[in-house]
C-alpha cells in the first residue's frame, strides 16, 4: 500500500506517540508499504522550528533526508502540476501545507495518512 504522510503523522510515526491512530501503525509498517514524505513536510518542519512553534523537532529538521531514509521512506517532490492543483482547490482552508498534500495525494493517487478531515474535503483520500 502507498501512503502520504501528513506532518503529524510522520512526527508522531517518530516519536512513537500514541495520537497515531493503530490502523495508521498497521497500515506504515506493513510489508508492503511504501511511505512517502512531502517535500511539504519538509518546509512545514524547518518553518515551525525556526519560528519556535516546534523546538523539539530541531534534530529532525536538521537531519530530516536521513531521517527518511533510515526509516526506507521515499521523497516525493512537489511539482508544477502539484502547485496549480494545490492553488485551484475550492475551500477556505488556507494551510498550504494541507493544500499541497491533498493536491500530491490527488494527482499521485497516495491516501493521506492524516487525522485532519480538512484534507480530505479537497477531495483526497485519507486513512486514519
Amino acid at each position: 500500500m502507498k501512503l502520504l504522510l501528513d506532518t503529524h503523522a510522520l512526527l508522531w510515526w517518530w516519536e512513537g506517540d500514541r495520537r497515531l491512530s493503530l490502523r495508521a501503525r498497521d497500515a506504515m509498517s506493513a510489508a508492503d508499504a511504501e511511505i512517502y514524505v512531502s517535500a511539504a513536510t519538509a518546509w512545514e518542519i524547518a518553518t515551525k522550528v525556526r519560528i519556535g512553534k516546534l523546538p523539539a523537532a530541531r534534530r529532525l529538521a536538521e537531519q530530516f533526508e536521513t531521517g527518511l531514509a533510515e526509516q526506507g521512506f521515499r521523497q516525493l517532490a512537489i511539482t508544477v502540476e502539484h502547485g496549480s492543483c494545490a492553488g485551484s482547490l475550492k475551500g477556505d482552508h488556507r494551510d498550504p501545507f494541507d493544500r499541497i498534500l491533498a493536491a500530491q495525494s490527488t494527482i499521485e493517487e497516495l491516501p493521506v495518512v492524516s487525522a485532519d478531515a480538512r484534507i480530505g474535503r479537497f477531495g483526497a483520500e485519507m486513512l486514519w
